[in-house]
């Protein structure tokens, strides 16, 4: 706590203020705070399962090992195998560097995007499978725009970002030294150039999350027209599919995929050879000698994020294990950390929380009764997932090796790319889990109406069952309001209880609706924040989260009211508001709050644990009075949910 600041003027700095000034980010660390810290904690769990399932294997009967506890050992081992890493040097990659040089026109690159995407890289745009959101009980592939090496179009185009643009340069000519281009200098700028073009055709970050003109279906042939110089049928051939992979597909930014096919029309195949060397140099950096892994980490880690050492080979060697075989680790990990009880207790909060949802959209002045129903109805279809999934992934698939990382790397993600690939057609899974359960997170899903929170988020600053019931219900209760809000944010609300996007306003409530959404734009528009003066945060880009705080703390607080039996005392509401604000203390290096600014749907921290200042129960448990630094006049106050 900061004495010196009045929690009516800052809560976020009265409750995190004295931390802030004097707490150090760790050396391998881009930020710090709850979230970070149990990550860490999850981190050094997940190692000692980690090592005991390898024990298990190497000095247990070899008749009754465990599949999935010997590729998790393999696959550790390769990572920290060091000797034979520097021993191979640049020769795992060969065969891409190779296939790159043999390109000869712009069929083949498609055809190797395809293969190069199905061993784990990334291309000219992102493909992956998900409910079609007009008729969730089936999967489609959807595709968005991609190809670039900064973190959003903007990086190109802005002259605050010219610094960044020439460290980028720099880092692509270190690359393809490495890589033994000819003429790295040159091939550099030729890759920024390429860049520069992909970005011209990128849509704003903002408007990528409108629900309605990102879904556009269409059926191979028309996106055949839309995007005529690529060669579709290549691409999706190496890449595993089939033709009924894009019979129907959802592209997410069509004129992207237009302004793609002149591109591609446009640079000669020997251009993008040099852009494409790219792709597979930083695809395999990670994996390969120290002199690539310090030159990707000395840009993406340093200059874009402001980390001053690489984490510890160990700890990138547990997030290699958990990427390829997440669920086999998740399980044991849920089966040492996650008791029953806390299970139960998280039940009861998440029902808990629904009822106050209910009883709060009850009482809105600002919608019908015909709306108010079907937003029941949406609530009564809410599918909470708490812990863990029921059914955990079946590995048996997936072949490793001990001594061969690049190797590891490549079979996982083929693993991975047909597991996707064959849900199109199949029914859609309504029990698969999107988060793995050590993970520090927690989410909500339009397409399958459903919430879910894993056994690494239900850990103390969010969750005990030894804590206080204010102090749950303003932390791990908030959180879960805030993931059943985004079932009713901006791009939630556009949803039905069955997943589809499905106006079920009224057209007078959908205007009030907007209404507040855009009062609560113009509210964060106006936020600077504290680390980065004269910027702004975009509302509009940020306004799904916000939406998704602002309702999550109101029925957290509304819903906590309810299991005291209707009332709680001024003292414990006021613990309610603290440890919200305790769980956003967060501090960023410079950095990445620039970064996270231009390209987070998230608020910075402090704005986020202030939203308190659009609730008339912090006015009225803190005696907010007019000058205060959260004072809002009521009639200013947003309150949506």
């Amino acid at each position: 706590m900061n004495p010196d600041i009045r929690p009516q003027d800052d809560l976020f700095g009265h409750v995190n203020g004295r931390w802030l000034d004097e707490v150090e980010i760790p050396s391998d660390r881009s930020s710090w705070g709850p979230f970070v810290q149990l990550a860490d904690v999850a981190e050094g769990q997940v190692r000692t399962i980690i090592e005991d399932l390898a024990r298990t294997v190497t000095e247990g009967d070899p008749a009754n090992i465990d599949e999935d506890a010997r590729k998790i050992g393999d696959l550790f081992a390769s990572f920290m195998d060091t000797e034979t890493i520097d021993q191979r040097g640049i020769r795992p990659v060969r065969p891409l560097i190779d296939a790159v040089g043999a390109l000869r026109d712009t069929r083949d690159l498609a055809a190797f995007l395809g293969e190069f995407e199905r061993v784990g890289g990334h291309g000219l745009f992102g493909s992956y499978v998900d409910t079609d959101s007009r008729q969730s009980d089936r999967y489609l592939v959807h595709l968005t725009q991609g190809g670039l090496g900064l973190p959003d179009e903007s990086y190109y185009r802005e002259d605050k970002f010219a610094g960044q643009r020439d460290a980028y340069v720099a880092y692509l000519t270190k690359l393809l030294a490495l890589g033994r281009h000819e003429d790295a200098p040159a091939a550099a700028a030729t890759v920024l150039e390429i860049d520069t073009k992909l970005a011209a055709g990128h849509w704003e970050r903002a408007e990528t999350r409108d629900v309605q003109k990102t879904y556009n279906l269409m059926s191979a042939d028309e996106l055949k027209e839309l995007c005529p110089a690529f060669d579709w049928d290549a691409y999706v051939t190496n890449l595993g599919g089939n033709a009924e992979t894009i019979a129907q597909s959802c592209v997410r930014q069509p004129s992207f995929f237009a302004h793609l096919s002149t591109v591609i029309e446009e640079v000669p195949i020997e251009e993008w050879k040099s852009w494409m060397l790219v792709h597979v140099l930083r695809s395999a950096a990670p994996y390969l000698t120290d002199d690539f892994v310090d030159t990707n980490f000395d840009f993406y880690g340093r200059t874009l994020n402001g980390t001053p050492e690489l984490r510890a080979r160990w700890k990138r060697g547990v997030a290699f294990v958990e990427g390829a075989v997440g669920e086999a680790v998740g399980k044991e990990y849920v089966a040492r950390h996650f008791p029953p009880s806390s299970k139960a207790q998280m039940d009861e909060l998440v029902a808990n929380l629904l009822a106050a949802y209910r009883s709060s959209i009850s009482q809105l002045d600002w919608m019908t009764d015909e709306t108010k129903q079907r937003a029941y109805e949406k609530l009564d279809t809410f599918l909470p997932k708490i812990g863990y999934p029921e059914k955990f992934r079946d590995y048996s698939a997936l072949h490793v090796s001990a001594d061969d990382l690049l190797g590891n790397v490549a079979a996982a993600s083929a693993f991975e790319t047909d597991r996707e690939l064959a849900k199109i057609g199949s029914p859609v899974d309504r029990d698969e889990w999107f988060m793995l359960p050590q993970t520090v997170n927690a989410y909500y899903n339009p397409g399958t109406n459903e919430i879910c929170f894993p056994a690494g988020i239900l850990q103390k600053p969010f969750f005990s069952p030894d804590a206080e019931p204010a102090e749950n219900y303003g932390g791990i209760g908030s959180v879960i309001g805030h993931e059943v809000g985004h079932g009713f944010d901006d791009q939630g609300a556009q949803y039905d209880g069955q997943g589809n996007l499905n106006d079920w306003w009224t057209a007078d409530d959908k205007a009030a609706f907007e209404v507040k959404s855009k009062a609560l734009i113009e509210q964060y528009d106006a936020f600077e924040p504290r680390a980065l003066p004269g910027e702004h945060v975009n509302g509009a880009l940020t306004v799904g989260e916000n939406i998704g705080d602002l309702g999550g703390l109101t029925i957290g607080h509304t819903a906590y009211v309810i299991s005291q039996g209707g009332s709680a005392s001024v003292e414990d509401r006021q613990k309610l508001f603290m440890n919200w604000a305790y769980c956003w203390r967060t501090k960023r290096r410079a950095e990445q709050e620039q970064q996270y600014l231009t390209i987070d749907p998230h608020s910075p921290p402090e704005f986020r644990a202030n939203i308190v200042r659009n609730l008339d129960e912090f006015h009225e448990v803190f005696e907010t009075a007019s000058g205060d630094g959260l004072w809002l006049d009521p009639a200013e106050r947003v309150r949506i949910w």
